[in-house]
């Protein structure tokens, strides 16, 4: 932070932002994705049954 301004200096918002899209999404992503095909997957096997042919 600026200590004039009270304001984020360019650095932090850098190092904000890299942070957010080189770790923080890419995280969030796999978790949502993982979480999504667990929830399909316990449907399956506990909900809906097994596939009949």
């Amino acid at each position: 932070m600026d200590a004039d301004t009270g304001q984020p200096s360019k650095r932090n918002e850098l190092t904000l932002f890299l942070f957010i899209t080189v770790v923080l999404f890419p995280i969030l992503s796999v978790m949502i994705v993982g979480g999504y095909g667990f929830a399909v997957w316990f449907w399956q096997m506990f909900v809906a049954g097994p596939p009949t042919a």
